[in-house]
């Protein structure tokens, strides 16, 4: 097959290119960055401009993977790309979603409002730019010859968030003599991180022809409490937690599930608590495969060490932060 990846040379893009290498797919990408993997050939691009796609919209492809989040971006690309390609896949995000409490939700559930500009102005238009980008994609592409994926957090190796490094990696360098780690007390709190590397082969399988439609595409959901002794068991970490509750941890200006200062998947509000469980359940029917918890977190703790990263990476507390937190909770 001949893919053309709009993208390639950022995390979720590169794992993508190298899934359709390793299949033997002639893989082509179209970014502004030269960071493609070995076997895909790269066309450098700005896609804001309006002729960005000029060199590749002559050419027959089989199919067409998107990760871009701006609505310009992708209304140029189906109407250059329609009547070349045969199919459109385009990766959105759980973030389309009017609202996130409810545990179980599906793909029907309502989706904000769509973003009327071509470019995002800030973070917050992030959904309602997905949700644009997926309006020209269907209405372009159609059902028919598309197929939407709205992942929800992804994680693994390389993870340039810190999400899924922290964990692990706090278990396997505690920041203190004891070997006491914070977490919160959320025994209620749905996780669930997708794979990167799972997310890329499935993408891949839906360019192939595996399935046509609109696929949440998340991992597994597990307890917040078990999220943190898989990666306590992968960590080999037998020292003392120190539960903070969310009133404690609000007080001492700890952040939730990202960021600075923060504890990573932790969120303090259940109106939040459905963001990561939803179902997958049309994705594992359309060939989504899941590797266990257990793999993803080792492989990223394993990453982190070898590229001799920080455990606060992006999120996180930093060892100050936290010998801070556990003296002012009396630890």
């Amino acid at each position: 097959m001949r893919i053309l990846l709009l993208g390639g040379t950022a995390w979720l893009g590169q794992t993508i290119a190298a899934s359709a290498v390793r299949d033997g797919h002639e893989t082509v990408c179209v970014a502004r960055g030269t960071a493609v993997p070995d076997g895909a050939a790269l066309v450098r691009a700005d896609r804001d401009q309006d002729d960005a796609l000029s060199s590749v919209r002559t050419e027959h492809w089989d199919a067409v993977i998107d990760v871009s989040r701006q609505p310009g971006q992708v209304r140029r690309a189906v109407r250059d790309l329609a009547p070349v390609a045969d199919r459109f896949v385009f990766v959105s995000t759980c973030s389309v979603y009017a609202a996130h409490a409810e545990i179980g939700a599906d793909e029907d559930a309502e989706l904000l409002e769509p973003l009327t500009h071509d470019e995002m102005r800030s973070m917050e238009d992030y959904g309602p730019a997905k949700v644009a980008c997926e309006r020209a994609v269907l209405e372009t592409f159609e059902p028919s010859r598309s197929a939407i994926v709205r992942p929800g957090l992804i994680g693994g190796p390389g993870d340039p968030s810190g999400r899924t490094t922290y964990w692990p990696m706090r278990f396997a360098r505690p920041s203190n003599d004891h070997g006491r780690v914070v977490v919160p007390d959320a025994p209620d709190l749905p996780t669930a991180i997708i794979d990167v590397r799972d997310l890329a082969g499935w993408l891949v399988r839906l360019a192939e022809g595996a399935a046509t439609g609109v696929f949440n595409a998340l991992g597994d959901a597990v307890p917040f409490p078990t999220h943190i002794e898989i990666a306590r068991s992968v960590a080999g970490h037998t020292g003392p937690l120190t539960a903070a509750t969310s009133t404690q941890l609000a007080e001492h200006d700890v952040q939730e599930w990202a960021g600075p200062r923060s504890l990573p998947l932790w969120l303090a509000d259940r109106s939040w608590y459905g963001m990561n469980a939803r179902s997958i359940a049309r994705a594992l029917a359309a060939g989504l495969v899941l590797r266990p918890l257990s793999d993803t977190l080792e492989d990223s703790l394993a990453w982190g060490l070898e590229h001799f990263i920080p455990v606060a990476h992006g999120a996180g507390l930093t060892n100050e932060d936290e010998r801070e937190l556990l003296a002012a909770l009396g630890a």
